[in-house]
């Protein structure tokens, strides 16, 4: 009975740590005590590095709003790093006049590793190929460069619907307002591959199975560097069109970070802010799906030994009921959370794959 009474309240204690209390902490003690990032007006040497495999249907588009941007072409390089594409990415990249960099088939990182080390600029900036960016995202991307100490700056994702109309969604709402409370507290836990850059100097070729989004930020600041956000600069992409799309494009995403909270490293050197901002944000909310199966366990075994557990599961159950029904904030709550324990259970009996393919829907 005590086993199960603990397993209940640190499992209860966990998940609003994570979902809810601790947002709320970063945004507090960040407004009291944050660490401000000093920002410029210079412009350095920048290549933009797109990573491609089979993107024929967007590459042009992509490009084309690359020599868009409001920045000085004489300090702007684009780069096509191909996956070992086999359709026609490469020659219509080729075509539109950008450098495009061959790869055998091994993945993002592969690719963007490559294609860093056959590039001299300043700053090397990473984007996806169904992605689009405001005309002053770069610009407003490199400022934070100013500040010694900051490493690595990701932008903001804005996620919209075939017709253009913005479609973030709480969840994603809810996200960034997280980052930017990290950020202003010491560093981001997390990016996106939408857009982001790093000084050449601090970058770091990892493991191509983990990908740049979880584990930049964090090698940034075990080497003493910080990992900001600038909402100012601004991307676009398609949403995934369906739930369950989501959820599967989730499975894959949560595959990679299982194994860089596994086999990464993560928590080496780390000043004890970003720690806990690590644990928080990241490892207890990988292990949420854990957490709720834990936590529902405990409150059927606990049902009839007091109101609290009566409550707890009827909530529980309640949550599901609603996702069963299609409840919008429920469904999706529901399938990724579930999304974290299918990924851990792929990642145990076949590993992570270091090659990716393009979630559906969002070209």
């Amino acid at each position: 009975m005590i086993a199960l009474v603990v397993l209940f309240w640190v499992s209860l204690g966990a998940l609003v740590w994570t979902h809810g209390a601790y947002p709320l902490a970063a945004w507090a003690v960040g407004s009291m005590r944050s660490r401000p990032i000093r920002k410029g007006d210079d412009l350095p040497q920048v290549t933009v590095i797109v990573a491609a495999h089979n993107e024929e249907d967007v590459i042009e588009r992509r490009i084309e709003n690359l020599r868009a941007l409001d920045y000085p072409a004489n300090r702007l390089e684009i780069v096509v790093t191909s996956d070992a594409s086999t359709d026609a990415t490469e020659g219509l990249a080729a075509r539109a006049g950008v450098r495009v960099i061959g790869n055998p088939r091994g993945g993002k990182v592969a690719a963007q590793n490559h294609a860093v080390r056959e590039t001299e600029s300043d700053v090397v900036a990473f984007t996806d190929a169904n992605s689009t960016w405001a005309p002053d995202a770069l610009r407003a991307l490199v400022r934070a460069f100013a500040d010694p100490d900051v490493a690595y700056v990701c932008g903001r994702l804005n996620i919209q619907t075939d017709d253009g109309k913005n479609r973030e969604g709480l969840y994603w709402r809810y996200e960034l307002g997280v980052r930017a409370a990290e950020s202003q507290l010491d560093s981001v836990t997390g990016g996106n591959g939408s857009i982001y850059a790093v000084r050449r100097s601090d970058y770091v070729e990892v493991d191509p199975r983990f990908g740049h989004d979880l584990s930049l930020p964090y090698l940034m600041v075990q080497r003493r560097r910080r990992a900001v956000y600038e909402p100012a600069a601004n991307a676009f992409e398609k949403a995934t069109p369906t739930t369950e799309n989501e959820y599967r494009r989730k499975v894959r995403m949560f595959e990679h970070c299982w194994a860089i909270v596994i086999e990464g490293k993560m928590l080496r050197r780390l000043r004890p802010i970003y720690f806990v901002e690590v644990i928080s944000h990241r490892h207890l909310r990988y292990a949420s799906g854990l957490l709720h199966v834990v936590l529902l366990g405990a409150s059927i075994a606990l049902l009839g030994h007091g109101t609290i557990y009566a409550v707890a599961l009827g909530l529980q159950l309640g949550v599901l009921a609603a996702a069963l029904l299609g409840v919008g904030i429920a469904r999706y709550y529901v399938l990724v959370t579930w999304a974290t324990v299918q990924s851990l259970f792929n990642y145990l009996r076949r590993g992570v794959p270091a090659t990716w393919d393009a979630a559906e829907g969002t070209r």
